[in-house]
């Protein structure tokens, strides 16, 4: 017998990767120019040159030290690095000894979810939420309660957070860039936030960790902020990786930042290392630590991704899709033509647009589409768009 949760997880692919996988099998049938796949995350912007010519200088003048073994929370030089990019942006004090380097930022929140839970606990995630939480909270023997969304503007909806946050909650994660929207949390949301965890965490004698999972931190448009959130509430843990921001999904680099101000910082930090051990994470690929912490201040060409965003929130509010305007990441989260989103996506196919359901998101009625592809492609899609929308007319 095998574990029935186990087999399910193994034998269900999620929507996205469906699609994405039903996109390729389309592909052969009509052609790959026909297609038009918004379903996959995956950066369409190469890394910048600076990120290849790295990985050749050392593999070329460090062969004999690249493919060994780092200590188990990283190479120290490249957890010093780390701690010094986040120190020159953000005036903080962090040290190397703050990092705990991990296999992307999945891999860094498992860590942290096994790290702080204990039996009974709860996190909360606010929708629309990467559905990868539920997955890793509950991998961790923790429960995940979903926030409903606040549809205007993607904001968090304080009166229902209000009614389901409560003493059992352990943590609260919020995802800024989101994915899927592309909304940024204003600092007035974020600090409202902050005031709120601090009043309950008071009230039920523990800390409600906030866990910052920024994977689009650097990816924000027309001069956007994202606030640095260890700044506004200090019992926050960053969860980071190197995907998205310089291009290199496939690597798996990310870390765990544990500030020292945190409650209990010291003994979060060795429950991370301690999970990533229970996790079998010895350590994160030695080459791309050493890679992403001396490109760590670069990124790659966001301004394609802003051109992507304006013209698709352009043209789609111009056909009569509803938009709320991203401020980063390379997502859109348009309210689909009918209340059943798996209805709609389906017909999507039929003029073979590739769309991600909301429902999976935690947000029915909406889809999402990844722009980070060709504008070429885009360009092409757009009539496919307008003739989806004529036919709900």
């Amino acid at each position: 017998m095998v574990s029935k949760r186990m087999l399910e997880l193994g034998t269900a692919r999620s929507a996205i990767r469906e699609l994405f996988e039903y996109g390729k099998k389309r592909a052969a049938e009509v052609g790959e120019e026909r297609v038009f796949d918004f379903s996959l995350g995956n950066p369409s912007v190469p890394a910048p040159d600076a990120v290849n010519e790295a990985a050749i200088r050392i593999l070329r003048e460090q062969p004999e030290l690249i493919h060994c073994y780092t200590s188990a929370q990283g190479d120290l030089g490249a957890r010093q690095r780390f701690a010094d990019s986040l120190n020159g942006r953000y005036g903080t004090v962090y040290k190397a000894d703050d990092f705990y380097v991990t296999v992307g930022a999945a891999a860094a929140l498992c860590c942290v979810f096994h790290a702080l839970t204990c039996p009974g606990d709860e996190f909360i995630a606010f929708a629309p939420y990467f559905p990868e939480y539920e997955v890793f909270v509950e991998g961790a023997g923790a429960k995940l309660t979903v926030i409903p969304p606040e549809m205007e503007g993607f904001q968090i909806d304080f009166e229902a957070l209000s009614e389901k946050i409560n003493v059992h909650t352990k943590g609260v994660i919020v995802n800024s860039p989101n994915n899927p929207s592309g909304v940024v949390y204003s600092r007035e949301t974020l600090e409202r936030l902050a005031a709120l965890l601090e009043e309950k965490s008071v009230q039920y004698g523990h800390p409600i960790y906030l866990i910052s999972d920024e994977p689009y931190r650097e990816i924000v448009f027309a001069g956007v902020e994202v606030a640095w959130i260890p700044r506004i509430y200090r019992d926050t843990i960053v969860c980071y990786s190197f995907s998205k921001s310089l291009s290199l999904p496939g690597e798996r680099l990310g870390y765990v930042l544990v500030p020292k101000e945190i409650t209990d910082a010291d003994l979060v930090y060795a429950a991370v290392a301690g999970a990533g051990r229970s996790l079998g994470y010895v350590n994160a690929p030695s080459l791309f630590q050493q890679v992403t912490s001396l490109c760590c201040d670069l990124t790659a060409d966001i301004s394609i991704y802003e051109h992507n965003c304006n013209l698709l929130v352009s043209e789609l509010r111009a056909m009569g899709y509803h938009v709320v305007q991203p401020g980063g990441a390379f997502y859109l989260f348009p309210r689909s033509l009918e209340a059943d989103d798996m209805a709609f996506c389906e017909r999507a196919k039929q003029f073979d647009l590739l769309l991600v359901p909301g429902t999976g998101f935690g947000a029915p009625g909406h889809v999402r589409l990844a722009y980070c592809v060709q504008t070429e492609m885009i360009e092409r899609a757009l009539p496919k768009f307008k003739a989806l929308a004529d036919s709900y007319r």
